[in-house]
Order: C-alpha cells, then sequence, then structure tokens
C-alpha cells in the first residue's frame, strides 16, 4: 500500500487516499517519489477541461524519485537509481513515429496521470522506456519542471534546426518562458521577451533576455517588424497573431506550445509572401527529454520553484492557479 492525493470529481480538492501498488509488469519500475512539480496541465486534468480525465485522477508528471523496483526484463535501470518521469509512461514501441524516434507523437502513448496514479503519491509505476536517469549535476528540487516544462520548449530547438545565431523570441514569461530564455540563452541565440509586466521584464533580462517588448502595446510590436527568426508562444491566452507574425522575417516560424482553445485568426497572404511557418508540439522523445537533461545539467539551466509539502498539496495547486508562483511548484516529500 502507499498514499497518493486523490481528486473523486472535476473541481474538488484532493484528499489522501490509500492505493494498492499493481502488479510489477516485466518492462516496468517502480519509483519512489521525493520531488513532484504541479504543472498547469494537473489543473487542467483536475478540471477535465480537456474531455480526458478518470476520476479518481491522481495527477503529477514531473517526477524526481529512487527506484525502489524493477521487472525482470529491465537491464538498463536499477534499484536505487535517481530518475525522473514526464508527461508520458510507456509507448507502444510499433507504430511509425516509435520507430522513428518519436515516441512523444505516439497515438497509443499512456499518459502518466491517466488510466494509472501520476506522481502526487508515494509510489508511481512506468515503462522503463520512459523514465529517464537524472545527470548526477542536476539539482533534485528542479528536475521535476525540466521533465515536462523544459523539454517542451527544448523540443523545438531541435525538431526545427534553431541556429545559434537566430534572433529569437518568448511570448509569456511564466513557468514555460522563463525555461524558454534560458534553453534559447544557451543554445547561441540573441532572445526578446513579450510581456507586460514590469517586474518579469527585469526577471526575463536575468534570465537572458537581451531585451524586452511590450506584449500589451501594438506600436511597440510593431517597431520589431521583421525581426525575429523564430517566436515561441507560451501563453494560452488569444492574441493578435497577425501582429506577431509581422515580427517574423520571411521563413520566419511561430510555434506554439502554450496550450489555447481559441481558434487561431490567421491572415494567410502575408504568410504566403513571407514563406513564415505556423506550427506546434508537445513534449519530447524520451532520446530528446535525455539530451535535454544533459544540456541543463552542462549550462546549469533550471527552474525557478517555490516548494510546498506533499500534505499541502491543495494550497500548492490553488499557488499555481492564482498566477502568482515564481515560476513553478513543486511538492518534496
Amino acid at each position: 500500500m502507499y498514499k497518493a492525493y486523490a481528486a473523486q470529481s472535476a473541481g474538488q480538492p484532493l484528499v489522501a487516499v490509500e492505493r494498492e501498488l499493481p502488479a510489477l509488469k516485466q518492462d516496468q519500475v517502480v519509483i519512489d517519489v521525493k520531488y513532484c512539480g504541479v504543472c498547469h496541465s494537473d489543473i487542467s486534468m483536475l478540471e477535465n477541461e480537456w474531455g480526458l480525465t478518470q476520476f479518481p485522477l491522481v495527477p503529477g508528471h514531473e517526477v524526481f524519485g529512487v527506484i525502489s523496483s524493477v521487472g525482470k526484463n529491465v537491464h538498463n535501470l536499477k534499484v536505487g537509481q535517481e530518475v525522473g518521469l514526464g508527461w508520458n509512461s510507456d509507448y507502444c514501441h510499433t507504430c511509425s513515429s516509435c520507430m522513428g524516434g518519436d515516441h512523444n507523437l505516439c497515438d497509443s502513448a499512456e499518459i502518466t496521470m491517466l488510466g494509472r496514479d501520476g506522481g502526487f503519491a508515494e509510489k508511481v509505476v512506468a515503462n522503463a522506456s520512459a523514465v529517464m536517469p537524472i545527470p548526477a549535476s542536476l539539482d533534485p528540487q528542479s528536475v521535476g519542471p525540466l521533465l515536462c516544462a523544459g523539454i517542451t520548449v527544448f523540443n523545438p530547438l531541435v525538431q526545427f534546426d534553431i541556429k545559434p545565431t537566430d534572433k529569437v523570441a518568448v511570448i509569456g514569461i511564466g513557468g514555460l518562458g522563463h525555461l524558454a530564455i534560458q534553453f534559447m540563452k544557451a543554445w547561441g541565440c540573441e532572445v526578446t521577451a513579450f510581456t507586460s509586466s514590469e517586474e518579469k521584464k527585469k526577471e526575463a533580462m536575468e534570465f537572458g533576455a537581451s531585451g524586452t517588448i511590450n506584449s500589451r502595446d501594438p506600436e511597440d510590436i510593431a517597431k520589431a517588424a521583421n525581426r525575429f527568426d523564430y517566436i515561441i508562444s507560451t501563453v494560452s491566452a488569444k492574441l493578435d497573431w497577425n501582429l506577431y507574425l509581422s515580427t517574423l522575417k520571411a521563413k520566419g516560424r511561430l510555434h506554439f506550445v502554450g496550450a489555447t482553445t481559441e481558434p487561431l485568426d490567421i491572415s494567410v497572404m502575408p504568410m504566403i509572401f513571407g514563406q513564415k511557418t505556423i506550427s506546434a508540439s508537445p513534449v519530447g522523445s524520451p532520446a530528446n527529454i535525455e539530451k535535454m537533461l544533459a544540456f541543463a545539467a552542462h549550462h546549469d539551466i533550471k527552474p525557478a520553484i517555490e516548494l510546498f509539502k506533499f500534505d499541502d498539496i491543495n494550497d500548492a495547486i490553488e499557488r499555481v492557479k492564482s498566477g502568482k508562483a515564481r515560476y513553478r511548484v513543486v511538492l518534496e516529500r
């Protein structure tokens, strides 16, 4: 038996429950959870915003912990090893996406907190292929958010061959955006931050931005016409996307990782004449997660975090929902 924190229905607070550990399959491992990030995706699942949630729900998908048991066919991981687990807990391993190395695009990929208990628990079970060894130099408290927010903003750098000489921009300096700035700065890019907050302008510069643009001032945005090779949007709000597209160079890319639910109102002609691209992506493959962790360790990239005890989980969730967290909330045992 192990302790977990579960919501019985949408919008309800989490309560401590006792859970029975499922029989361990031969390709799975059991992780004793030491830290787990609280992501806005956990909130979306708790409120069933995407219509996916199965209740009772034990959320959590930014796990750092220690392996306590391994299946008989697991040879790449061992008991006592420090590991991490992100959005996915398993893949089909046979579809064209998996066979091509894009496991994160697998139609049958299993979500860590869907149909199984997530990381808001003492233990979590996952397929060994989704469990990542953690470089020793990374801070255990800070690892969790890298496994979701970190890989979400890192993956496009690899997927779209962003160059160190590129001029790039980040829309939204929050849980995703503050990591995007750090990764792209370390990648070698000149980074600009779009934000309307005076406080966040200062913090964006501290994270590595070379300049800021007021995201609520159309005139300020217009001054950046034809400046950027790549813009990553980390927000869920509906913005004037045509205005942001005007700041892209020819062949520039506007890339979405923020889960906006509003349709995009886009004028096609400027895209045609500028040969501009709009794209989006989820988290990354295990190979790119491993690459991201190594890159973060090499360049000392880590999220700004606020720590809460697991027993204070509902306070932690409210902190995330308030939008006041700077910048990721992490639960500690």
